[in-house]
């Protein structure tokens, strides 16, 4: 059974959502947040299993809340942890994270992909418009949950070639303590491919693939394989497929 967090500025969106999950058989909500300062609190306390996170609140918005929740990854991974507003910036297993952290699951109304790409690139596992149906939202949080890739790696792609940034001159700080195998792995990664599709292309047990890209997500302080495949981008990383 997930938990779950809700966090919305929105009182009838928060309510609805609450409502939603509490009355669906396998969710169980321990908390709502109205901004992110609360989220930040919240998740500390009751530590749930996903976050859905609204992006614009007033005050800590929800790309500043994730940074936070999530342990400011961003920040020690290229010194750039900033959040939208002028801000710099298929699946695998649950042991693809990091730490086995929350899942951050963020709420849009799509009037803004460049922040919808700045929460993935803090660390959010995926995002969902708030029209969403109920039975895809739910299902959207079990996958999330079960650590899997939430959305196609073109549609990942399409943000990346709109806002990411190269970061020129600058190493990825953690790249010197992967094994070449962990690059290797590491770069069909930043290209999109799930687990099986790596283990075949090189000729290994999707297990043993799994072992990889959880090493790499924890020398490479990331959170989230979304994340993972924008930092990728960024450093120039990511394998080119043809």
């Amino acid at each position: 059974m997930p938990s779950v967090l809700v966090v919305d500025d929105q009182f009838l969106i928060r309510s609805g959502l609450t409502a939603l999950l509490t009355a669906a058989p396998g969710f169980e909500v321990v908390g709502e947040a109205a901004d992110g300062e609360e989220a930040v609190r919240l998740a500390a306390a009751t530590r749930p299993d996903v976050i859905l996170m609204d992006i614009r609140m007033a005050g800590m918005d929800g790309i500043a809340a994730t940074e936070r929740i999530l342990g400011g990854r961003e920040g020690s991974a290229d010194g750039r942890g900033d959040s939208a507003g002028g801000r710099e910036g298929s699946g695998g297993g649950r042991e693809d994270s990091a730490d086995g952290g929350p899942k951050v699951l963020v709420l849009t109304t799509f009037d803004s992909d460049e922040h919808v790409f700045h929460a993935l690139r803090a660390g959010a596992a995926g995002f969902l418009v708030k029209d969403t149906p109920p039975d895809r939202l739910l299902a959207a949080i079990a996958t999330v949950h079960a650590g899997e890739m939430l959305f196609s790696p073109r549609a990942l792609r399409g943000l990346i070639d709109t806002y990411a940034t190269p970061v020129a001159r600058a190493p990825h700080p953690g790249l010197d303590t992967l094994t070449p195998r962990e690059r290797e792995v590491f770069a069909l990664v930043g290209a999109g491919l799930s687990n099986d599709d790596i283990a075949g292309r090189l000729v290994l047990s999707p297990a043993t693939v799994k072992t990889h890209v959880h090493r790499c997500m924890s020398k490479l302080a990331l959170s989230s394989r979304a994340q993972a495949v924008v930092v990728a981008h960024e450093f120039g990383l990511a394998a080119r497929m043809r």
